[in-house]
């Protein structure tokens, strides 16, 4: 015990104030747990409305769409940064490899027309 206080001294670190973010983190998550276990007015509102295509979806759609759907929403998506950097990368590349593939595709051409045909 003696070796955190000193730990949590030399971090500049004292013990209330870990105890303090601890708190602060649990309330935050006790937050997030009522707004999610409270259903808004629009859903209370629109619930009669939207019945007829939860049947739908239930009774009519194939189980596998909705399965995909459902790890669609399921998935954590990259941040817009991480994603336009990721698609700058994709189309650079895309547009290298394609003026390489043309380029071979062009030189032999050529080099086969001149051997084999004499041009």
């Amino acid at each position: 015990m003696a070796k955190d206080k000193s730990a949590s001294k030399e971090q500049g670190v004292t013990v209330r104030q870990q105890a303090l973010s601890n708190e602060k983190q649990q309330l935050k998550a006790d937050i997030k747990t009522e707004k999610k276990a409270k259903p808004g007015i629009i859903k209370k509102i629109f619930r009669p409305i939207f019945a007829p295509f939860k049947w739908i979806n239930r009774h009519l759609v194939p189980k596998y769409i909705r399965n995909a759907f459902g790890e669609l929403r399921n998935i954590t998506w990259p941040a817009r940064k991480l994603s336009r950097q990721l698609t700058t990368a994709v189309m650079l590349f895309s547009i290298s490899f394609a003026i390489v593939v043309s380029s071979l595709d062009y030189g032999l051409d050529k080099l086969f027309k001149k051997v084999f045909l004499h041009e």
